[in-house]
């Protein structure tokens, strides 16, 4: 009924798209002219069940189950919660309905990492908590139109700034259109957008979205987010790109995400009224440590996020935890008790977000459940630290990914198999590429 009123309410709205996130986060779906929108919203759309599960390129994983050995067969894509909105970047009215998929008996299809969120949702709900949950996604603006790639031309003066601005008012006010109306786009696309600065990468810039105790919320509004930034950008005649690492001499792109926990009361169980944090917070702070390795190729999930997990670089490399300290892979910001909370580090710009913020969540109700205390904080730079270090190899984290037990008691066995499969396709295709291609794969689609 909610999304049969907007459309009732928009009467502009000429065409819809019906979209899902498939394993690499990719929005697969199909476009529907607005007098058929009635069919998508109350019998379902159809697509294979396969679809949830394509390379990097949009084509089928070979020798998967899900396609030729089980007549590539489909599952039924069902409305979200979160129902109708626009599509500001577009030139024709358009609405946008995210969908999430399950099997025809409407059982959630495992596949689907929406579900897979959900999932470590429910893990939650079932102890009487809730997640709460914010991220900051790190992102370049990008010249693609040449040979090389270069920041764009300042619309305000013809320019290029060719250095990294970190909080520059000045880097930021040459791009005041595009933040405008950017700004303008996520208020009507229901985005809690919050606070914008620059960063220290050409032409980078992060945009913080606004905590929610709905994580799935959380995990959609940065899922739409970049589908509007890149989607808005080349309106503007640029690129946008979540890469995690477009340019080799400037710091990459991250997805930090900060999170605490609320018992069925509303008090936050990370906060017991000092700055070292309760023991649910430690307990947590272990959890995320235990399955970092092995969560690595969530947070890290293309050939271009393990250039941005290099010493000195403003990413992560050593498996550690502290107090206010950025070198950390998991750090505890300072400020009022109760607001205490874990940011975690690791991941890139190019994730997925339903399955990074299911990792985090579920990484850390591990460590919940399991009671146990981490090591101590570490203090000064963990660069040069003795640490246990992040798998730098996508290959290593592929392999790390498929036989890890805390991963598996975070993950459906059919995902932790898909996206497996998927990577391992990749991984040996781009084998056989040149760094400009790597990138031309990478910069539109992360």
């Amino acid at each position: 009924m909610q999304a049969k009123n907007w459309l009732r309410k928009n009467p502009q709205v000429r065409t819809i798209r019906v979209a899902a996130a498939d394993l690499n986060g990719q929005p697969r779906g199909k476009r529907v002219p607005g007098r058929f929108a009635d069919k998508a919203i109350e019998g379902g759309t159809r697509f294979p069940l396969s679809v949830m599960n394509l390379d990097i390129w949009g084509e089928d994983i070979e020798d998967s189950p899900l396609v030729l050995a089980s007549g590539d067969r489909d599952g039924v894509l069902q409305p979200t919660e979160r129902g109708f909105m626009p599509m500001p970047w577009l030139d024709t009215p358009t609405g946008l309905l995210p969908i999430w998929m399950f099997h025809e008996d409407g059982r959630p299809y495992e596949g689907d990492p929406r579900h897979a969120l959900n999932t470590v949702v429910k893990r939650y709900r079932a102890r009487g908590l809730k997640p709460v949950v914010a991220v900051e996604l790190e992102f370049f603006l990008i010249d693609d139109s040449g040979r090389h790639l270069q920041v764009p031309q300042s619309p305000r003066s013809g320019k290029r700034r060719k250095a990294g601005e970190i909080l520059s008012l000045r880097a930021l006010d040459q791009f005041d259109h595009f933040f405008t109306e950017l700004y303008d786009a996520c208020e009507v696309m229901d985005i809690p957008a919050d606070t914008a600065i620059s960063e220290a990468g050409v032409g980078q810039f992060e945009i913080n979205l606004m905590h929610q105790d709905d994580a799935l919320r959380a995990a959609d509004d940065a899922w739409l987010f970049k589908m509007l930034v890149k989607g808005l950008a080349r309106k503007h005649g640029f690129a946008a790109s979540f890469m995690a690492k477009p340019y080799e001499d400037y710091a990459g792109s991250g997805m930090h995400m900060h999170f605490s926990v609320l018992d069925d009361e509303g008090n936050n169980i990370f906060d017991d009224g000092t700055e070292r944090g309760s023991d649910a917070l430690l307990h947590a702070v272990r959890g995320c440590l235990d399955a970092m390795s092995g969560s690595t190729l969530i947070f890290a999930p293309h050939d271009n996020s393990y250039a941005r997990l290099v010493p000195n670089a403003h990413a992560p490399t050593g498996v550690a935890w502290a107090y206010e300290n950025r070198t950390a892979a998991i750090r505890i910001p300072s400020g009022s008790p109760v607001a205490r909370r874990i940011e975690h580090r690791v991941a890139g710009g190019d994730v997925n977000p339903y399955l990074m913020i299911a990792a985090v969540l579920g990484a850390a109700l591990n460590g919940i459940e399991d009671g146990k205390m981490p090591p101590e904080p570490i203090s000064g730079n963990a660069y040069k630290a003795d640490l246990p270090q992040i798998p730098d190899r996508w290959d290593a984290a592929i392999d790390a990914f498929e036989s890890d037990p805390a991963v598996a008691r975070i993950f459906a066995p059919e995902l932790i198999r898909n996206y497996v499969m998927t990577k391992r396709q990749e991984f040996r295709y781009f084998q056989e590429m040149t760094e400009k291609e790597k990138t031309e794969v990478y910069l539109d689609t992360v």
